[in-house]
């Protein structure tokens, strides 16, 4: 058993720096209006940047997965660090839509990506046991980003009346925190030499047969539609409050309530997978996404919109962290990194299909109703999908894993 604390100190690492990259990323939807009023540009024009995002995020998920099995976590998260506080730095300087897309888009998905398939599948590498919990807290740093970064991009609009000063302020506080956390990052001492062995080289028919399997592909498409369910409302929820009469800075606590609602949904939904089993409890939690993505329709004051968002941000924000468990049920933990990275690509995928399809939504008919009927039908797909997970392996040598 690995018993060492350093563990503690990994976890750590990964909260804070995947909070970091998703607040970078997430901080789009707060800069959205002023974007818009100060450019002239559509909803649908900057929303594309998170689809761009997305897509990218999802290429970048495989690659970065794959190459912190091959080569180590260190590496990879040094690289998206980099990325990330430059995306930000360049975004702010576009003068024009196409530029803004392009490097907003690009540079921003490439570095979040970097981050949680490596520094899941090292956290799995450091427990025996608690790895639900570890999972769930170093997803749980990522959930917090609504309440760190998204106040602050707010903060800095409001104190400098500009989106782009703020926008270069971020980028520059990315790399302050970062680039020093990286130094954290470290394999468990009993596997000094993982970074070095060529884990995936020469596993090609193993890594194709796990991927044509139907406990991937039904991890992966359920994974798919959870992220495709909830990525518009997630956006989109602070310019449907603002449409709804709250003002700015409440809207944007609204995004902040779900945030906090979410850190503790990881532990409560972690420990109860622990308990219950990860399958039957990813499955209530889906059809809770669902049922209250279409309650956000009646939504009408502060008060509601906070009630909704402590049952939306605790639901999605808890069945997150299952995928990675049951992957690691699933495989093992040998290619853990490239199998979480190939799912984390599709659900990427899916995840740029909602701003998308919210700014079309607002642009085209003034309101965000179809967005959250279309987003709750599409969760109640996912739970559909999720029906046909097939049994857990028993034992550990029926696990798939590469020769």
């Amino acid at each position: 058993m690995k018993s060492s604390h350093y563990r503690w100190v990994i976890v750590f690492a990964g909260g804070l720096m995947g909070c970091v990259a998703v607040g970078v990323m997430f901080s789009l939807a707060v800069f959205l209006e002023p974007i818009a009023r100060q450019t002239g540009w559509s909803h649908a024009a900057i929303s594309s940047a998170m689809t761009v995002n997305f897509i990218v995020m999802g290429l970048g998920s495989f690659m970065w997965g794959a190459a912190s099995d091959r080569f180590g976590a260190r590496i990879v998260v040094m690289i998206g660090s980099v990325l990330a506080g430059l995306a930000l730095v360049l975004a702010s300087r576009a003068e024009s839509l196409f530029a803004f897309q392009i490097v907003y888009g690009c540079l921003v998905g490439l570095s979040a990506s970097a981050f949680m398939a490596p520094m899941i599948s090292l956290t799995m590498r450091w427990f025996d046991d608690h790895r639900s919990l570890a999972v769930s807290l170093v997803s749980a740093g990522m959930g917090m980003a609504p309440m760190t970064i998204s106040p602050l991009a707010r903060f800095l609009i409001d104190e400098f009346g500009d989106w782009r000063t703020a926008m270069l302020v971020i980028g520059i506080g990315a790399w302050v925190i970062l680039l020093p956390t990286v130094l954290l990052v470290r394999n468990p001492p009993d596997e000094a030499a993982v970074a070095d062995a060529p884990q995936a080289e020469g596993a090609g028919q193993p890594i194709a047969k796990v991927f044509r399997s139907p406990q991937f592909l039904v991890l992966a498409f359920t994974f798919f539609a959870c992220c495709t369910a909830h990525s518009g409302p997630i956006f989109h929820m602070v310019s449907y409050a603002m449409y709804c009469g709250v003002a700015p800075m409440a809207a944007v606590s609204i995004y902040s309530v779900e945030g906090a609602a979410g850190l503790g949904g990881r532990i409560v939904y972690g420990l109860a997978a622990d308990r219950f089993g990860v399958k039957p409890v990813l499955i209530i939690g889906l059809l809770i996404q669902a049922l209250v993505i279409a309650a956000y329709t009646m939504a009408t004051d502060l008060v509601q919109f906070y009630a909704l968002a402590i049952i939306f941000g605790g639901t999605y924000g808890g069945v997150m962290p299952l995928y990675a468990v049951l992957a690691q049920d699933y495989f093992g933990a040998k290619i853990l990194g490239t199998v979480l990275g190939a799912a984390s690509m599709l659900s990427s995928i899916g995840m740029a299909f909602g701003p998308l399809a919210g700014g079309w939504a607002f642009d085209a008919f003034n309101n965000y109703n179809w967005l959250f009927f279309g987003s709750a039908l599409v969760g109640l797909a996912a739970v559909l999908i999720a029906l046909a997970f097939p049994p857990l392996p028993g034992r550990e040598e029926e696990k798939l894993q590469p020769a």
